[in-house]
């Protein structure tokens, strides 16, 4: 029977492993967006928000088009709560099937922590929503952060990260950026939120996913390599195949 290894002995070697992508995605994308979020929110809480924050809503407001305003009605839906935990747990499924289980917690973790954050920090900020003058649609709820936003990049940033060393790595991390940079707009364009509740959303997400990856990444090995296995792998040296897989 071997000895049980304490957590600084399994720690430091991954450690000297992967030191400075460590470090570096600590440091861009886990703590640069939590302090960017501190920031932003004291500024808002502090001096009552931004005028850039009405500037781009009456922007928005004086470019809407019948057409436009479908499609972010419709973005609306897709990325809500009504089409976005479907969609992830789609993908989820398809992840367990291709015996990548750890893959697939992933994402839904990503996606379910940002939700439960979201509810947390609406809950603490209580900021009112925009005029609704200028809103195409009524919403409920707290504005900051916006929990779409939140939601949407949450999940971009978790798809991209879980197909990270796959071929389909860098597409899906352009499709990740773009669409939550769509959602984020068209919460604006129906003047729903404010431009710093989405630009909050996209931080707070950038950190936690960020974060979470970290931390499962030491306790799930296989999430530093592609869902199909060593031969989708991109680049770099592969991580060897868990016990009793053959890809």
């Amino acid at each position: 029977m071997q000895p049980t290894q304490t957590p600084t002995q399994v720690l430091l070697p991954f450690v000297r492993r992967h030191g400075r992508s460590l470090l570096l995605l600590l440091l861009v994308a886990v703590l640069a967006p939590l302090v960017l979020f501190a920031d932003l929110a004291e500024d808002i809480f502090r001096d009552g928000g931004f005028a850039w924050d009405q500037s781009i809503l009456a922007w928005y407001a004086a470019h809407r088009t019948p057409g436009l305003t479908r499609a972010a009605e419709i973005l609306a839906v897709v990325g809500g709560v009504g089409g976005l935990p479907v969609i992830t747990l789609l993908i989820a499924a398809g992840l367990v099937r291709a015996r990548a289980p750890h893959h697939a917690a992933f994402l839904v973790l990503g996606l379910v922590g940002a939700a439960l954050l979201n509810t947390l920090a609406k809950l603490v900020f209580q900021r009112p929503r925009p005029d609704e003058v200028l809103a195409v649609l009524t919403e409920r709820g707290f504005s900051f952060p916006s929990g779409h936003a939140m939601a949407n990049a949450a999940f971009g940033i978790a798809l991209a990260l879980t197909f990270w060393r796959s071929r389909a790595g860098w597409p899906l991390a352009v499709f990740g950026v773009l669409w939550a940079g769509l959602l984020g707009a068209s919460r604006n364009y129906l003047g729903v939120h404010y431009p710093s509740d989405v630009l909050a959303g996209f931080l707070a997400s950038c950190a936690w996913v960020a974060g979470l990856y970290l931390i499962l990444a030491r306790r799930w090995p296989e999430l530093r390599r592609s869902p199909a296995g060593e031969p989708d792998t991109r680049g770099g040296a592969a991580l060897p195949s868990p016990a009793g897989r053959t890809d």
